[in-house]
């Protein structure tokens, strides 16, 4: 399936800003699974500066200062991404044992996994989440099947309500009060299978969703999406999507890997003004084949 994707934020401020330095996390990933043909990204006022780069995680992101005063400022970046037709070629029979015995014994797996497997900015657990977890994850098990497992009870469990959280909202206030966007879910999945030595990272991109007439729209549709990405060995790195209890396919649209939001967030800076600020943040994500 083919897409334009077109994400505008627009930043409107009280009081003029004089110099502004952003890093900026839209442009689509080059996978096997997925190929952004085309990429365009437009900035009014225009920067001094506009340089791309990979960070350490192989997403690419792009850096520029805005030096000359001004009160708007809006951001359109624009691609034309394809996302490839694929299957489960099979699945992982491994336990949730073997699993975790895998990555105490590989020195490789140890090396390339340890850095999903820590806390990281946003994903911290307690008790509760491990206990939460815990209910998902039986010893003897398929690891892959306990995953699922994990996806379909936070999509069961929890109501997707906008407004209910924020970007500082604790993991232990999203499991307490059952409630939250995309974002809170992924983070407490990628929580959940930390908190029991298992690798996961978390997904930032677009889902786009054609439902038949008189059915809901899936959430995060039109709008970013994030959801889990999980390492089975014998496998890979496999996703699911927990808010819609999904596994991801053509209609996810991957812009960037991490260990969690604070890697990959659209778009962040540091601005030298006063006053406050208001910011709109406008996604399309239209099928063109």
């Amino acid at each position: 399936m083919k897409y334009k994707l077109v994400h505008k934020t627009t930043y409107t401020y009280v009081n003029a800003v004089h110099n502004y330095q952003c890093i900026l996390c839209l442009h689509p990933v080059n996978s096997a699974s997925q190929i952004c043909e085309d990429y365009k990204l437009t900035i009014e006022p225009k920067p001094q500066n506009l340089y791309p780069r990979k960070d350490y995680f192989g997403n690419t992101k792009y850096y520029f200062s805005i030096l000359n005063p001004h009160k708007v400022l809006q951001v359109i970046s624009t691609s034309i991404v394809e996302v490839l037709p694929s299957e489960l070629l099979f699945v992982s029979a491994l336990t949730c044992d073997e699993v975790l015995q895998l990555f105490r014994t590989k020195l490789n797996f140890k090396n390339e996994l340890l850095q999903y497997q820590l806390p990281s900015p946003f994903i911290f657990w307690d008790d509760d989440i491990k206990a939460f977890a815990e209910t998902c994850f039986v010893s003897k098990e398929p690891f892959y099947e306990a995953v699922t497992k994990l996806s379909a009870k936070i999509f069961t469990d929890f109501e997707f309500k906008s407004g209910a959280t924020n970007l500082n909202t604790p993991l232990k206030t999203v499991l307490k009060e059952r409630k939250g966007v995309c974002q809170d879910f992924t983070h407490l999945m990628i929580a959940s299978l930390r908190s029991l030595g298992f690798a996961a990272r978390y997904v930032s991109g677009y889902l786009e969703t054609l439902p038949p007439k008189g059915k809901v729209k899936l959430q995060g549709s039109d709008a970013s999406h994030a959801w889990v990405s999980v390492y089975v060995p014998d496998m890979g790195w496999c996703e699911f999507d927990p808010t819609n209890n999904i596994i991801p396919g053509e209609r996810h649209i991957v812009t960037a890997y991490g260990r969690d939001y604070a890697d990959i967030s659209p778009l962040k800076g540091i601005i030298f003004s006063s006053g406050q600020h208001k910011v709109k943040v406008e996604v399309d994500v239209i099928p063109i084949a």
